[in-house]
């Protein structure tokens, strides 16, 4: 893998926003906007719930974790879109540049969005509705890596869709948190859940942290690793599906001509 080819990749979706107010704004609007509406709801739950028990660690932490898990998700997704958009994607594959570093290219511009989304969200919870993270400990990080891997899984998965149907059916990535969030215990205890639900909630590496995170702001601490090590398993699982999955996609493309016919009006 070259490098510098993959900087470029990454270097270019800088230039793209860096001449764009409309792409940078995204970045922060939203996220304020969630921190905002929830820190509000959070600290009028905390003035009606019993003593002791605190919305802020429960709710809004888990709406942070989630947003950063979505910005990491739309990272590569907005990353791929824009060269679908500029119908640049096959002058990409026109020069020595292989499927991995574009891939990475993808993820690296998706690591720098999303640091700066998280950014923003921490200063807002933390200073403006008193969300301490220290009470975590030294899970946070996991949590944190966790999400980010199973989010470029989930990116790259909807990238390799996109590249299969055509650019119109980008309308089904969208969708795809709001789909998983009720499995994935965002807001609620797993146990919750009908039965179902709960055996596919066991798939889905976000539900591992979102129960470990309200087990701690609970005041209980995890008596073993082993959660968080499973979720960790599962993520990277599915980033390899993921990678797998986009480059069979890739090649069916080029091998059906696919990718030469790529309009928006082109779908199937």
């Amino acid at each position: 893998m070259n490098f510098t080819r993959l900087y470029a990749v990454a270097l270019r979706q800088f230039y793209l926003m860096r001449g764009s107010l409309s792409r940078v704004l995204p970045l922060f609007a939203w996220v304020t906007v969630d921190m905002a509406l929830w820190g509000f709801l959070t600290r009028y739950l905390n003035t009606v719930a019993a003593a002791g028990f605190s919305f802020v660690a429960t709710i809004l932490g888990a709406v942070l974790l989630w947003d950063f898990f979505m910005r990491v998700m739309q990272g590569v997704t907005m990353a791929f879109f824009e060269d679908v958009w500029a119908r640049n994607f096959l002058n990409f594959f026109a020069s020595p540049l292989t499927l991995w570093e574009y891939l990475g290219g993808l993820v690296v511009s998706s690591v720098a969005t999303s640091a700066l989304g998280l950014a923003a969200m921490l200063l807002l919870a933390c200073f403006g509705f008193g969300l301490s993270f220290a009470a975590y400990g030294a899970l946070m990080a996991p949590y944190l890596a966790v999400l980010f891997i199973f989010g470029i899984a989930l990116g790259i998965m909807a990238s390799a869709l996109v590249l299969r149907l055509g650019p119109a059916s980008e309308w089904l990535v969208w969708p795809i948190p709001a789909l998983i969030a009720p499995f994935a215990g965002v807001f609620y205890p797993v146990s919750t859940l009908p039965p179902w639900m709960r055996l596919v909630s066991r798939l889905l590496p976000p539900a591992y942290v979102f129960e470990s995170m309200r087990a701690i702001a609970a005041g209980l601490r995890p008596s073993s690793s082993s959660p968080v090590l499973t979720a960790g398993l599962l993520a990277l699982a599915y980033l390899a599906a993921a990678c797998r999955i986009f480059e069979l996609t890739y090649r069916h493309a080029t091998r059906t001509g696919l990718i030469a016919r790529y309009s928006a009006e082109s779908v199937g």
